[in-house]
């Protein structure tokens, strides 16, 4: 049975978060077998538009990426992890939440131009709880550098969403030097402000992001570090820019060698997650931080999804089937690998569990906590998982995950697979088992009611 969700106030969030949570976990300390425990630091990091195939660790032999290697070889990968959606805004609202973005009324992403669309709602609602919110209520530091993408009006900026601090831009990509979004807006934050800070967008993330580490280093901190990389445009470090305030230009970029700027982008960023690995490491504090690295959704080109059918925006598996790395030294098992099927909503209700922190009150969450496979290498209880998704007006994609099977619908186009013999989604089972694709459509209407029910949409 699908749960509804209960909306509720910020107001009240905020109250019904002081005293219960506090008995079960004080400030800066959880309980753990009768012993106190420092509570761990958490880091998470997300990779923008970062396909299947793209990293060393997932096969990729010509982009070099031995940081996330290393994480991966110290900790656990995962082959089955999926984002939200097959693009930016609804996954990010589906992480800070830990509920379908579809409860959000996000199902799209926030553009640029106002001119366009998607714009009927401004934000991600400020009464939707996010794990920045209940983190914080328990003595968490928050901070967040890079890309939001949840809400471009300031009153939408995340340091009103929970984080303490906010260093980075509101849209869905900048230039990576002048900062200008694609509706030729200046588009870099100090919190509310907008300031002028020149450099790279990577190196900026990564310098703040190391500060926020050395400056909250006695205190527990949620540190989340959304890049840009390698989403377009396509720029390296030695490049020019190309967008200017006034001047709207989408474009990706103006090199002919894309494919040598995607690389050259996804090694930089590989460098700043090793920066901020390091910097833990300096701390001492890398036994007492929970590392979280994946991708938003999957790549497009020249990106590579490796052996997945489909790209970004699309309900194919190289639209939504990411790369994902769990490191905690001590806790998890290095090298291990998992191929339990997760989702970027797992990811709150595992740090609730992870930091001893509570449920919100009146909130019920959609995703999982996934500590028992992380740290005991247990299975998930079996469940049904859906996707949802609308390119355009007569292209509406859905999804039923549900074990090792797949229900694909697009229109009139049903597609059932068995992703655990044909990942690569060439096999069409649906004339052999229809009584299980009735099954699986009953079960998608039933959860699209349910999570739309009484929704304002973005668009």
């Amino acid at each position: 049975m699908i749960s509804i969700a209960v909306h509720h106030t910020r107001r009240e969030f905020l109250k019904t978060m002081g005293l219960g949570s506090m008995a079960l976990a004080l400030p800066g300390l959880i309980l753990s077998c009768g012993k106190a425990e420092a509570r761990p630091n958490i880091i998470l990091i997300m990779a923008d538009d970062l396909g299947y195939g793209d990293l060393g660790c997932y096969g990729n032999t010509t982009i070099r990426t031995p940081h996330l290697d290393a994480l991966a070889r110290g900790g656990m990968r995962f082959t089955d992890f999926h984002s939200n959606g097959p693009v930016c805004s609804p996954t990010r609202a589906a992480l800070m939440t830990g509920r379908y973005q579809q409860r959000c009324g996000i199902d799209h992403v926030f553009l640029a131009s106002l001119t366009r669309g998607h714009h009927e709602k401004p934000g991600m609602a400020l009464d939707e709880v996010t794990v920045a919110d209940v983190l914080k209520k328990q003595g968490y530091r928050t901070g967040i550098f890079g890309k939001w993408h949840l809400g471009y009006p300031p009153e939408y900026n995340p340091v009103h969403q929970g984080f303490d601090e906010f260093r980075g831009y509101v849209s869905g990509n900048v230039d990576f030097h002048s900062h200008v979004d694609g509706g030729g807006i200046d588009d870099w934050w100090d919190g509310t402000t907008k300031i002028e800070e020149e450099g790279y967008v990577t190196d900026l993330i990564t310098r703040h992001a190391v500060d926020f580490i050395e400056r909250k280093q006695d205190s527990p901190f949620l540190l989340y570090v959304p890049h840009e990389a390698p989403h377009y445009p396509y720029q390296g470090r030695g490049d020019k820019p190309f967008r200017f305030p006034g001047n709207p230009n989408p474009g990706q970029g103006i090199r002919d060698d894309r494919e040598a700027a995607y690389k050259e982008m996804i090694e930089v960023m590989d460098e700043s997650i090793g920066k901020i690995v390091e910097t833990v490491r300096r701390l001492g504090l890398e036994r007492n931080t929970f590392i979280f690295f994946c991708s938003d959704n999957g790549a497009k080109k020249p990106g590579s999804n490796g052996p997945l059918a489909g790209y970004k925006g699309s309900l194919w598996e190289g639209g939504h089937r990411v790369p994902a790395i769990a490191y905690w030294p001590g806790k998890i098992q290095p090298g291990t690998v998992s191929d339990e099927t997760t989702m970027t909503m797992d990811i709150f209700p595992t740090l609730l569990a992870l930091t001893g922190a509570s449920s919100p009150a009146n909130v019920e969450l959609d995703g999982v906590n996934i500590l028992p496979v992380l740290l005991e290498g247990k299975k998930i209880p079996e469940r049904k998982l859906f996707w949802s998704y609308e390119r355009r007006k007569d292209q509406k994609e859905k999804v039923v995950r549900e074990g090792p099977w797949k229900l694909y619908i697009q229109g009139e186009e049903k597609r059932l697979f068995n992703l655990a013999e044909d990942l690569g989604e060439q096999n069409n089972l649906i004339a052999a088992y229809p009584e299980s694709v009735r099954t699986m459509e009953a079960a998608f209407a039933q959860w699209y009611e349910e999570v739309t029910a009484g929704v304002a949409w973005l668009a």
